[in-house]
């Protein structure tokens, strides 16, 4: 499985009803567990703005992390950004695969 990360930024009806984000996270968990991704961490984060909130992910493909990310969006609660994170050992084969 891929590693991912994915951020999270409030919206304006985000903010409103930020009192239930901690509701949404479990709810965006089991979800995105039905998506065949894994949430292995959840932080609130600062200092990085736009992002409130980011999850440590890891799923089969781009598409499945493509897909949860547009599934929570559509919710209207929070904005997304996705990067594909690599293991150390991932980035040592990198390295190592250079000319």
């Amino acid at each position: 499985m891929a590693t991912y990360v994915m951020f999270f930024g409030l919206t304006e009806q985000g903010v409103r009803n930020v009192k239930e984000s901690p509701r949404r996270v479990q709810a965006a968990k089991e979800s995105f567990q039905t998506m065949g991704v894994h949430v292995k961490e959840f932080y609130a984060v600062m200092g990085m703005a736009p992002y409130d909130t980011m999850f440590i992910l890891e799923a089969p493909d781009d598409e499945t992390v493509a897909r949860a990310a547009l599934g929570i969006a559509s919710l209207g609660n929070v904005r997304t950004e996705t990067v594909r994170a690599f293991t150390e050992d991932e980035y040592k084969r990198i390295a190592a695969g250079l000319p």
